[in-house]
């Protein structure tokens, strides 16, 4: 009979020539490359990684029929009405303990600003269930909600989605500290990343508009990539819309940039600013023509 395969070290009379044996099967090379995670790691193998991050959400995405998208942006650290009161109170309740705490009050004024924001969850949670409601079904599957998939702003669009029984995405990142995606996403539809070129990307390919709510660096990035992409004319017009004009203009002097001769005048053009879910979807329906009790693009 014959044998199928590599013979058992056993077979082999000879310990040294048994002994190399098996190195040979204990060694690195005799990995399928597929499944060695050292050589998949090492710098040179650096494009193959590029390929399977663009491939892996593509594939699955086509997959499941998802054609076009709203990508939310926003702080994390934007809680919901609720998380936010009661942090407010709990570090009210430590400084009647610790009145001379400089600290102290400093973490309840920055409390107290977020929960003032907190209505902006509430906003991000209303308007991805909108949405969803009315652009999925089981044959169309347009206007996917997808946001970074983490805490705060970001989660309040996924929970959207997922209290109407529709589906989300989230493009989560590998990051120095430690974090997670958040419990709304649909599971087959959060992905991590690496290299956060690919993520950005993926956050535009099927993209009909971009909504950004008020943020940190990490919101700014997404903005202002999109922006210069829309600027450069690398991408087609889609709305931009800002959520908190208030919050904008007092972080960022958009006219300074103009008035700086920095950018042009028509510049200010390629993005929006709204308060409301009702009044961000109004801009998208306006912007792509679409009714908004009725949408199909």
């Amino acid at each position: 009979m014959a044998m199928h395969g590599p013979p058992e070290a056993a077979w082999i009379r000879d310990p040294k020539l048994r002994a190399n044996f098996e190195a040979i099967l204990r060694s690195p090379s005799y990995i399928l490359a597929e499944e060695d995670q050292a050589l998949l790691k090492r710098d040179e193998l650096r494009p193959i990684r590029l390929q399977l991050e663009y491939f892996k959400p593509e594939l699955m995405l086509q997959e499941y029929n998802i054609r076009t998208t709203i990508v939310v942006f926003g702080s994390t650290r934007i809680l919901s009405p609720e998380r936010a009161d009661e942090q407010v109170e709990n570090l009210k309740k430590l400084l009647e303990h610790a009145p001379e705490d400089e600290v102290l009050a400093k973490r309840l004024a920055i409390a107290e600003r977020i929960q003032a924001k907190s209505t902006y969850y509430e906003e991000a949670r209303k308007l991805a269930g909108l949405i969803s409601r009315l652009c999925q079904d089981e044959d169309r599957r347009d206007l996917v909600v997808v946001t970074g998939g983490g805490p705060g702003i970001m989660e309040a669009a996924n929970r959207g989605a997922a209290e109407v029984d529709k589906q989300s995405i989230g493009l989560n990142i590998t990051l120095p500290m430690e974090q997670e995606p958040n419990a709304y996403i649909t599971p087959d539809l959060c992905f991590q990343f690496h290299y956060f070129a690919l993520r950005k990307m993926h956050f535009l390919l099927r993209a009909k508009s971009l909504v950004a709510f008020p943020g940190g660096f990490g919101t700014m990035d997404e903005l202002f990539e999109a922006l210069t992409l829309l600027q450069t004319r690398k991408i087609k017009p889609l709305p931009v819309i800002l959520v908190g004009r208030s919050y904008w203009e007092s972080v960022l002097d958009f006219q300074n940039f103009v008035d700086e001769g920095t950018i042009d005048a028509d510049d200010l053009s390629l993005f929006s600013f709204a308060e409301t879910a009702d009044e961000i979807w109004e801009t998208i329906c306006r912007f792509h023509g679409l009714d908004p009790e009725h949408p199909k693009l």
